[in-house]
């Protein structure tokens, strides 16, 4: 079994994240957010990883740091996966009603960003849809991956509901094992 965890305290937030990548698709979360909540809960689910997440941030600041920590952390929790024997790219389509995202990752050892997805609401709940941009950032920075998708609809929470669902998809297809893979790159190596 490959499970991963993390725990980080600043000033700021106080984050304890647990993820098995081989798992069914059971999770906690308890973020503070509760949007934020649900969108961790359908990328394990939809991804099937058991992950727990339980958060004490200074909402009473904002959502940023708390939103940018469990990035961080999910990010730290992914960078620990033997990246030989596995299939290493990811992607998935997911409609969601008028709504669809496109997400395509990378666990190549290098970290990278492409993101088109420009939020028509300021926030869903109590939670900043800027932040969905930072969250996925952070992942990719601490997990060392390349992230790149592409969300469009009409509606806001189809919409991110739809990345986040994507993500759990197209992470779970890059970390499965395949004994024949090796490490897959022609260099030989996917260094950290």
């Amino acid at each position: 079994m490959r499970v991963y965890e993390v725990a980080r305290e600043t000033l700021e937030t106080s984050v304890y994240l647990k993820i098995n990548i081989d798992g069914v698709g059971k999770y906690k979360i308890d973020t503070g957010i509760g949007f934020f909540d649900h969108l961790l809960s359908s990328f394990a689910k939809h991804g099937c990883f058991d992950l727990i997440v339980k958060v004490k941030g200074d909402l009473d600041v904002d959502d940023h740091h708390t939103v940018e920590d469990v990035g961080i952390c999910l990010g730290l929790a992914l960078s620990k996966i033997e990246r030989k024997n596995i299939f290493r790219f990811g992607w998935a389509i997911v409609p969601m009603d008028e709504a669809r995202a496109t997400i395509s990752i990378d666990l190549c050892g290098r970290s990278y960003l492409v993101s088109k997805y420009t939020p028509k609401r300021e926030y869903l709940g109590s939670l900043s849809t800027e932040n969905i941009n930072h969250f996925f950032q952070s992942v990719a920075s601490y997990g060392f991956l390349n992230i790149h998708y592409e969300v469009i609809g009409e509606n806001e929470h189809h919409k991110v509901e739809a990345l986040f669902k994507a993500f759990g998809l197209a992470l779970d297809m890059a970390t499965k094992i395949d004994e024949r893979k090796g490490v897959v790159s022609t260099k030989g190596d996917v260094k950290l």
